[in-house]
């Protein structure tokens, strides 16, 4: 396991419903990142924002937003993940992909759908999750509106080290956003990466950005405000580990299974 683990998120303005000139930009936007990085993170949605129009914006598992994903981690031997449209056996499905620099891919399914946005009417929920490895580190990838849901992000028995949330969280809830980010990383006593975009989408929804690395005592280490930009970081395992040896609050943890 690397001692460090260098991460950078990419608050992107998504442009709507186009695939190509996000990809466009998100090229330009990985000259930026630092050669040491070790895994990126895009928003939700990332090559269409967040739209209901699932059969103009779905693709399949070998689209072109999946293989872009495939084709930068290997070619710049990173991790990268975020969150796309896939249409699968006639449903269509809020997938966070994980790109690994050796080709593989894994995903998760977004479990909780945003039902005052009408996502349940047009997407098929996910009944697992994931945890991925990068560099040692295990991280578990999930996407916006299941930040409400802590139960289904518990850290049993601290099988992960960094919890992310890709998302488009518009700004009249930012302090929602901010504040379970926060709590997320206390409860399950690890690293939260809270990846938003900014600008306004196809229906008019503002989004304030607020992209956030938190460690797990809940402190803000690294932010951004409401402009398009990257955070570069680096988190500390043994930070991590020197905080769980002295204050191992999840040994107290209730057990429970999801069913």
């Amino acid at each position: 396991m690397n001692e460090f683990l260098n991460i950078s998120l990419f608050q992107t303005d998504i442009i709507w419903q186009s695939p190509e000139a996000n990809i466009e930009i998100l090229n330009e936007w990985m000259e930026k990142i630092p050669d040491n990085t070790d895994l990126v993170i895009l928003p939700e949605m990332f090559l269409t924002g967040f739209s209901m129009d699932v059969k103009k914006i779905a693709q399949k598992s070998d689209g072109v937003g999946v293989l872009w994903l495939k084709r930068t981690a290997v070619t710049r031997n990173i991790t990268i993940t975020g969150s796309l449209t896939i249409s699968d056996e006639n449903r269509y499905f809020n997938r966070c992909i994980v790109a690994l620099p050796d080709g593989h891919l894994q995903w998760y399914n977004k479990r909780h759908l945003f039902r005052m946005g009408d996502e349940h009417q047009h997407f098929t929920q996910g009944d697992n999750t994931i945890i991925f490895n990068t560099k040692g580190w295990n991280v578990m990838p999930l996407v916006c509106y299941d930040l409400r849901f802590p139960v289904w992000s518990r850290n049993v028995n601290l099988k992960y080290d960094l919890l992310i949330y890709v998302a488009n969280w518009p700004q009249p809830r930012r302090e929602a956003f901010l504040t379970l980010l926060k709590a997320r990383a206390i409860e399950n006593q690890c690293y939260v990466a809270g990846v938003n975009r900014v600008g306004t989408d196809g229906n008019g929804v503002k989004y304030s950005g607020d992209s956030v690395i938190v460690d797990p005592k809940g402190r803000f280490i690294s932010e951004l405000s409401s402009n398009p930009d990257i955070i570069n970081c680096a988190i500390a395992l043994n930070q991590l580990q020197d905080f769980r040896k002295s204050f191992p609050a999840y040994l107290d943890a209730d057990s429970f299974e999801i069913k």
